[in-house]
């Protein structure tokens, strides 16, 4: 019995729909049901806006300076994978409007352009570098840039790039809001970090439980508000199942530009691989919190649904490109 139950435990912990995954498909389903409501729903949407703050302060926390600085010695690096980031993604973003928004509607593709504009996740592409033997110190670098550089480039991105038609009410409102709730609580954790960083890093399950339950809890209020406006009834099953074909090519061309393109630059081994694994990701923990202050008000449900779908498909394609890459570098080592 001991036997089946360790196989069990040990596929648990290497299959891509991890329990954080699973919280949020719970959120859903609990917000189709039991949708926050009245007084209860004004109490939530406040509860957001200080988790966010807090969420970011914590981020703040996190980055040394020092590390910051010192890793911008290799730039060709960073500014690879931050034009993959912020240029290329949002000019494919652009090209497929007129082939899939004919297909899923307005608000999805809303959605499927805005997660072509946030930043890229910090902790799965250095995992994901780490377990492919790639350039761990660049990609800690770049994706902690891309983050901290998202927080004025996705909303002027936003502005730039998105309609403002319907009720999506994107403005100086907006970008003022960003900058308060996320820019500023990051800003005061950089320099709170001296006092407060070594705490949270010996705690790092609290900024861990922080980072994953504020994205659960922007989920049900953004899904509650969605079931109270009946939006869901304009969108059907084959809607779903095209974001994620789409959100699969998506994935799948970014993860073979990003490597065919530095590998042209005459990037090292190691640089590809950060560069593909920080150049093709797309931040769930950044992106809704921002789609939650820039969408208020409107269809924000709709909007945050692509980047959850692609949010998946990534972690799940990337997770077997990097084991497959640390085997192939183990077996040259070995060779």
């Amino acid at each position: 019995m001991a036997v089946p139950l360790r196989v069990a435990h040990d596929w648990f912990n290497r299959s891509p729909v991890d329990g954080f995954i699973l919280a949020i498909l719970g959120a859903v389903i609990v917000a189709a049901l039991l949708p926050a409501k009245g007084d209860a729903a004004e109490v939530l949407d406040w509860v957001v806006v200080v988790a966010i703050a807090a969420l970011f302060f914590l981020y703040g926390t996190r980055l040394h300076p020092r590390e910051a600085l010192d890793g911008l010695k290799h730039w060709r690096l960073h500014l690879t994978i931050l034009a993959f980031t912020f240029v290329v993604f949002p000019l494919v973003g652009l090209a497929i409007g007129p082939l899939v928004e004919p297909i899923v509607g307005d608000d999805l593709y809303a959605g499927l352009l805005f997660l072509c504009l946030v930043p890229s996740t910090v902790q799965s592409s250095i995992a994901f570098t780490s377990i492919a033997r790639g350039n761990v110190p660049g990609a800690i670098v770049s994706a902690s840039a891309s983050n901290i550089l998202g927080v004025v480039l996705t909303p002027l991105l936003v502005v730039l790039l998105m309609t403002t038609d319907g009720d999506v009410t994107i403005d100086g409102t907006s970008v003022l809001k960003i900058l308060g709730q996320i820019l500023l609580p990051f800003i005061v954790g950089q320099i709170a970090r001296p006092w407060v960083g070594p705490f949270f890093a010996r705690h790092a399950k609290i900024t861990k439980l922080a980072d994953r339950g504020t994205i659960v809890l922007v989920v049900y209020v953004a899904f509650s508000e969605g079931v109270r406006e009946g939006i869901w009834s304009i969108v059907d099953a084959g809607q779903l199942v095209a974001v994620a074909v789409i959100s699969l090519i998506l994935v799948l061309v970014m993860l073979l530009v990003t490597r065919w393109v530095p590998q042209r630059l005459e990037f090292s081994r190691e640089d590809v691989i950060a560069i593909q694994f920080c150049g093709t990701k797309k931040s769930l923990a950044t992106g809704l919190p921002m789609a939650t202050v820039l969408f208020a008000g409107s269809t924000v449900g709709l909007i945050v649904l692509p980047l959850m779908i692609f949010h998946q498909i990534q972690l799940i394609l990337c997770s077997w490109l990097a084991t497959r890459y640390g085997r192939e570098a183990d077996a040259a080592t070995v060779s």
